[in-house]
């Protein structure tokens, strides 16, 4: 297969052959998936803790809550690294059937937690699953899609994750009606996935660049077994990728800056924006309204706006550049923060509100799928962007944890999001540092 080179006399969309948007839906297919499944999660978790503790803890779900989205997300850092890493060895492609294979099996398992022990083990290991996907699509996105559309591709593969949401909350609209147990429903629904892999055997083909990555990778081993002398790039390839990350200067000083704005999105997103649906809610609830109908709405409002902030993210950044546009959307999500949480009571504009504010905090998600695939070179492409997107989730996981104690600690929901929010400062200044990269090839 030969990637079409972008051409400025054509549109972007008709530069692209069919096998090229077949990576754009089997990508996006995969993300969605993912994201029905962790928002599932964020929507069952007080359910599902009603039902498997005792009724002298439930003052302390939100501490609970807290804990479970915490494991998984320590899950899904320890499962993207893996997937990474094996993304660079074993290829894109056979990766992705691996990963969608496997949080299918687990996402079907968690429905038959007996205790919330049980339920925390097995989110852990969905976590791991869920968690190996991201960089396997994206790189494969970046590597089979032109320069001229690389960004808006990333962004419409991203949105699969706003895609995700807003049809688990749809789903949880009508499932959670069905009693108790409808929480172990939403989990059985997760299991419907693994068709997906069947597709994936035949409907997309292995990525190029990492072919040739691979064959490069296998000649300089077979002279490192020799004892033949090795060029500086021959030795890059015998490294194992996660130490190449850290060995050469250009590469090392990316990696630090990207790590603390991945940091940035992951921990404001699952310290602040999980709590969105249950906020409103209690809102809800204060003005003697149903809170789960309400919660629920929330929801809504706020993944469609962020699949609109998904794609576009892509069409702006191709525009004005990823530095600018990844700071513009750090900044507004900081500002949104205490007009959601502390300055709105007004239950629809409240909704306005939480659209608004998901464009911009899930929005910027898409700033790494679009940026950072062109920072590393192919043959630690997966692993570089599966470091950067999943490590910070071994220092995110904390946000849960904290966000349940502050808001038991607080009473309420505002001053915990408006305390998490100051993170996005650290994120805005880091990508300050890296480089401008739009409109340029990918690193060999």
């Amino acid at each position: 297969m030969t990637v079409v080179a972008g051409s400025s006399e054509l549109p972007w969309y008709r530069s692209l052959n069919r096998t090229q948007w077949n990576t754009l839906l089997a990508s996006n297919l995969g993300w969605l998936f993912d994201g029905f499944e962790t928002y599932a999660l964020i929507l069952t978790v007080g359910p599902a803790l009603h039902q498997l503790l005792d009724a002298g803890h439930y003052a302390q779900i939100p501490a609970y809550a807290g804990t479970i989205i915490a494991i998984t997300l320590l899950g899904w850092g320890f499962g993207g690294l893996i997937g990474g890493v094996l993304a660079d060895y074993i290829g894109r492609k056979r990766m992705m059937i691996i990963a969608v294979l496997a949080y299918s099996l687990m996402t079907g398992l968690s429905a038959f937690s007996f205790d919330w022990i049980s339920f925390a083990i097995l989110r852990f290991m969905v976590g791991i699953a869920v968690g190996s996907e991201w960089a396997t699509g994206s790189s494969m996105m970046a590597e089979l899609w032109p320069d001229n559309a690389r960004g808006k591709g990333a962004g419409l593969m991203q949105c699969g994750l706003g895609i995700g949401f807003f049809l688990a909350s749809l789903v949880w609209l009508f499932v959670s009606a069905l009693g108790p147990d409808a929480w172990r429903i939403m989990f059985l629904i997760g299991v419907l996935p693994g068709l997906f892999a069947l597709w994936l055997r035949t409907g997309i083909p292995e990525s190029e660049p990492w072919q040739r990555s691979n064959e490069q990778r296998r000649a300089a081993r077979e002279k490192y077994r020799a004892g033949a002398p090795l060029a500086e790039e021959e030795k890059a390839l015998v490294r194992f990728t996660v130490v190449d990350l850290f060995v050469e200067p250009e590469i090392r000083h990316r990696i630090i800056l990207v790590f603390l704005g991945s940091l940035t999105t992951t921990l404001a997103w699952w310290g602040i924006s999980t709590w969105v649906p249950p906020y409103v809610g209690s809102v809800a609830a204060k003005a003697g309204l149903p809170a789960q109908q309400w919660a629920s709405y929330a929801a809504l409002a706020y993944n469609f706006a962020a699949i609109i902030g998904y794609a576009s993210f892509g069409f702006i950044a191709d525009r004005f550049g990823r530095k600018p546009v990844t700071m513009a959307f750090f900044a507004m999500a900081l500002l949104l923060t205490p007009v959601l949480f502390l300055w709105t009571q007004d239950l629809y504009l409240l909704l306005l509100v939480a659209a608004i504010n998901g464009f911009f905090s899930l929005g910027q998600y898409s700033w790494m799928p679009v940026w950072l695939p062109e920072l590393f070179p192919t043959r630690v492409r997966a692993t570089g962007m599966a470091f950067a997107f999943n490590a910070p989730r071994f220092i995110a996981f904390l946000g849960p944890l904290l966000a349940g104690q502050l808001i038991v600690t607080f009473g309420g929901f505002g001053p915990a999001a408006t305390t998490i929010a100051t993170i996005y400062v650290v994120g805005f200044v880091a990508v300050w540092f890296l480089p401008e990269t739009r409109g340029k090839e990918l690193p060999g």
